[in-house]
């Protein structure tokens, strides 16, 4: 039994073998042939577009953004920034008030804007 397995064995492997060129033998192709094919397929005349169809060249973003120097690190955390700060471009408010959508229900009150103690 055993001899008559790896004699039905050794069929199948030879088999295998004379299919395998048939199915798989693209395989064996070397990879320097197979793109030099490939570039002689994209050889296709190129069309000139319009100018209004063109491809414009990549402007530099120096161009449109300006990076200025920071200012100088302030001597303490509370003053860099926030609603008191020392350096006036750095506050929060410039000159208005904040509005919110409670200010209407405060007037229909007649309440005072500020806390009172």
């Amino acid at each position: 039994i055993v001899l008559c397995f790896r004699k039905k064995y050794i069929e199948t492997e030879v088999e295998a073998a004379k299919k395998w060129s048939h199915k798989w033998g693209f395989l064996k192709t070397p990879l320097d042939e197979l793109i030099h094919d490939k570039k002689e397929e994209n050889t296709s005349p190129k069309i000139e577009l319009p100018e209004h169809l063109q491809v414009r060249p990549v402007t530099p973003v120096e161009k449109y953004i300006k990076v200025l120097p920071s200012p100088p690190v302030p001597k303490t955390t509370q003053r860099f920034i926030g609603w008191r700060s020392v350096v006036p471009e750095l506050q929060l408010e410039r000159g208005f008030q904040i509005q919110s959508c409670k200010g209407s229900f405060f007037k229909d009150l007649k309440w005072p804007c500020e806390p009172s103690d």
